[in-house]
């Protein structure tokens, strides 16, 4: 009697374990969350440091590099769309292998991981570097990490639909203190610090939005993971464009601020002229150094973005293995990626100065190779038609 409840109790856990693997692979967004985690994720860490490095390029012309790389960020999305509607219901990496077969299909995947888990490590650097350089000077950046890391891994087991109810619960103080922070602004303002425009040309326009491009936007091919589930794809091409724009609109925003407060010496000579510009505040000589404001909008949006590189890279290895569950993978993963993200620069200014490099890895994974697969896609399409 005692060994058939064992067996029993043994086979229904067996049961519990498989429905779980199941919904992980049955798991389901709405589009509301999807344009929420959009958002989020655009305005991610670029919301602190994107500013100084548009503003050492274009200089006062900061703000015309920011519209000029929204609208050529809105053709980007357009292109990401355009080739997830070849298989709408297959993830990038799913992609890959029904596009270039089993072999080759999984090493340009593993091109992508690479890259997500390479990002992942980055993003969770700059949260060591901003904490210890401006908030805990005294605290070890090792301890940070492994602290901020647990809490990535924790989002990334529990899965995509948890990590969407979870942003649902935190955007609206994300908009919040994002207005406080606009509105307290507005007396700081000097439209001189903008002027003459143009006045060294478009080229140093054009130098900037390269970054600004590549680094909200082209990045964005990293959502064809998530597409598949969404449970209103009629509507996922309207939400996806109104997303990126919100997302690109707040960093165009925020951006122009920073330059007609700052002027675009301060914003270029500061390492986080964000948080510089937060200190600016001062209302009636009472609401004053409210900076934590925007530390707060910034350690949410930073969080979504390391959550999403890293359950990427879980999940990816996962369906490149042909594995219904992702997780045994999470602990391994996290680990490495603390290693990473302390071993990948010596200090904070090695990494900075590496952000010229970053807009073309991004343009080599998110828009040369998904071209690519559209390119065979279209000639297997001819090939059969014969």
């Amino acid at each position: 009697m005692i060994n058939l409840f064992i067996v029993s109790a043994i086979d229904g856990m067996e049961n519990i374990v498989k429905e779980k693997v199941m919904d992980y692979r049955r798991q389901q967004i709405s589009i509301h969350q999807f344009t929420v985690l959009l958002i989020i994720y655009i305005v991610g860490d670029a919301i602190l440091i994107l500013p100084s490095i548009i503003a050492a390029e274009a200089k006062k012309d900061a703000w015309i590099a920011a519209i000029f790389s929204l609208f050529i960020g809105m053709i980007i999305v357009y292109f990401i769309y355009g080739v997830s509607k070849h298989y709408p219901n297959l993830t990038i990496i799913e992609y890959n292998k029904k596009v270039m077969g089993k072999v080759f299909g999984s090493l340009i995947s593993l091109l992508y991981l690479s890259y997500s888990f390479l990002y992942a490590a980055v993003a969770l650097r700059e949260v060591g570097d901003f904490l210890t350089t401006e908030i805990l000077p005294d605290t070890p950046i090792e301890a940070i990490h492994i602290l901020f890391a647990l809490i990535v891994i924790m989002a990334t087991r529990l899965g995509l639909e948890n990590i969407a109810r979870c942003l649902e619960i935190l955007y609206p103080y994300v908009f919040l203190l994002f207005f406080i922070l606009v509105i307290s602004l507005i007396p700081q303002i000097n439209f001189e610090n903008v002027q003459p425009v143009l006045e060294d040309g478009f080229k140093p326009v054009a130098r900037a939005s390269l970054t600004f491009i590549t680094y909200p936007f082209v990045e964005l091919v990293i959502f064809m993971m998530f597409l598949p589930y969404i449970n209103e794809k009629a509507r996922i091409k309207k939400y996806f464009f109104g997303g990126a724009l919100i997302g690109g609109l707040i960093l165009v925003l925020f951006t122009t601020l920073t330059i007609l407060v700052l002027g675009y010496e301060q914003t270029s000579r500061y390492m986080y002229p964000g948080y510089s510009l937060a200190k600016k505040i001062n209302v009636g000589a009472f609401f004053s150094r409210v900076e934590v404001i925007l530390a707060g909008i910034w350690f949410i949006t930073i969080f979504l973005r390391i959550t999403i590189y890293f359950y990427f890279t879980c999940l990816g290895l996962a369906q490149i293995l042909n594995l219904k569950d992702y997780r045994p993978f999470v602990y391994p993963l996290g680990m490495i990626m603390v290693v990473l993200s302390i071993s990948i620069s010596p200090n904070i200014v090695y990494i900075n100065e590496m952000s010229s490099i970053w807009p073309f890895y991004d343009l080599t994974i998110g828009v040369f190779l998904p071209l690519l697969l559209v390119l065979i896609t279209f000639i297997r399409k001819k090939l059969n038609s014969f």
